[in-house]
């Protein structure tokens, strides 16, 4: 698969995935708060399945 998220766009999944995580471990947020795993594993591989699904691509083009 190609990627399809630009460098902001992975930088701000990575970090309201850990955010959430965090935040959960701490107990300030409930158990629902371990979704932020789905932001952060599409940040790091860089693919966003419903980004493919939509046809979006935040990724910029190369020349």
């Amino acid at each position: 698969m190609k990627t399809n998220e630009g460098t902001i766009d992975r930088a701000l999944r990575i970090i309201a995935g850990l955010a959430l995580i965090g935040l959960t471990a701490t107990g300030t947020l409930p158990v629902w708060g371990y979704i932020g795993i789905v932001p952060l594993l599409t940040g790091i591989i860089g693919i966003c399945p419903a980004y493919s699904i939509f046809g979006m691509n935040t990724c910029p083009m190369k020349k």
